[in-house]
């Protein structure tokens, strides 16, 4: 498949990760009329851009395909193998242990609310 936007998946990412966007066909349907890779091709364009589901480009499969197919593969956790893989792949590159070690949290990156909670308001209950 050729690559169109920079948001799509290289051959080496395709290969890592098509074994995790699992298809079952045990409880029957019809077969896919989509490639996988195209789908996922088009959610990374989404997210990359952030236009609207009814603004994917004509190239990728239609967006109510997309978007059946990317709720099916977040209920099976695919999604989240897929991120994982990614993200650890991308930190080995990076000479980086596969988990980070350390976060930091701000001030200025946590919310609040403007009132806040008084001490008196919060009980542990047993």
């Amino acid at each position: 498949m050729e690559k169109r936007y920079p948001s799509d998946l290289t051959d080496a990412e395709w290969e890592l990760v098509k074994g995790d966007l699992e298809t079952d066909f045990s409880k029957g349907g019809r077969p896919p009329t989509h490639l996988k890779r195209a789908l996922l091709n088009a959610i990374f364009y989404l997210l990359r851009t952030g236009c609207q589901w009814r603004f994917l480009p004509q190239e990728y499969p239609p967006w109510q395909a997309v978007y059946t197919q990317m709720r099916r593969w977040e209920e099976k956790g695919c999604v989240e193998r897929v991120y994982a893989k990614i993200y650890t792949q991308g930190r080995k590159a990076a000479g980086k242990a596969e988990r980070a070690t350390i976060g930091i949290v701000d001030s200025q990156s946590t919310k609040t609310t403007e009132k806040g909670v008084s001490r008196g308001s919060m009980r542990i209950r047993r």
